[in-house]
């Protein structure tokens, strides 16, 4: 198969998968941008096309990572200078739970995941949006396979690490609800008690008082 074949083959069977890859890291306000990336990366592939593998699609990620990050650093000034100018820009992005005790435990995995640094963030979403092997990570990292697959390890053992906080929080916070309710349960106790008291004191004095006029 020539060159050109063989890019023609990576567009066709590749295009959508490109583009989602590109989608899911931009904001969804940035959705006119995704466009313009895909067509960057083909570009540039079509310019390398005699580079291209026999499975391209990793090595086509590769490509799509560096066009983001130039992409990512232009709105960033653009966001920077509407701001000097005081324009104020509204960018809709994914919704992230905004606490684990009002979302199901499955939703704090995308909060989690937020806190994490880029470099996890984007270990962990090759391979489960893009679902792939640690071979074909290292090729769109652009490191060795034993080096994405540590990177891989890594990140995963910081997402635990950042759920399992996340509970201990949700769990401290419950606690501590349930005895605020507890103290306002007996505080609650108490003052009925109070009151039950004093309208037994004031029985007494009503019936000692009626005996006092007999």
């Amino acid at each position: 198969m020539s060159t050109d074949d063989s890019f023609a083959a990576a567009y066709r069977e590749h295009y959508w998968a490109v583009s989602r890859f590109v989608a899911r890291r931009l904001d969804a306000g940035e959705a006119h941008e995704v466009e313009e990336v895909v067509a960057d990366v083909f570009s540039i592939a079509w310019r390398r096309r005699a580079e291209l593998p026999e499975a391209p699609l990793p090595w086509l990620y590769a490509v799509a990572r560096n066009c983001l990050a130039n992409t990512v650093r232009g709105l960033g000034r653009r966001r920077r200078l509407l701001h000097r100018l005081g324009h104020h820009e509204t960018v809709g992005g994914r919704q992230i739970a905004p606490s684990p005790d009002t979302e199901s435990p499955g939703s704090w995995v995308h909060e989690a995941l937020a806190r994490l640094s880029p470099a996890d963030q984007e270990a962990l979403r090759l391979t489960t949006w893009e679902e792939l092997g640690v071979e074909e990570l290292a090729v769109a990292l652009e490191c060795s396979a034993g080096a994405a697959a540590m990177r891989l390890h890594r990140a995963r053992r910081r997402l635990r690490t950042e759920i399992d906080r996340m509970r201990m929080n949700v769990r401290a916070g419950q606690a501590g609800r349930a005895e605020q309710a507890h103290r306002a349960g007996r505080a609650g106790q108490a003052e009925q008690a109070r009151r039950a008291g004093q309208a037994e004191r004031a029985e007494q004095a009503g019936r000692a008082g009626a005996d006092s006029r007999d």
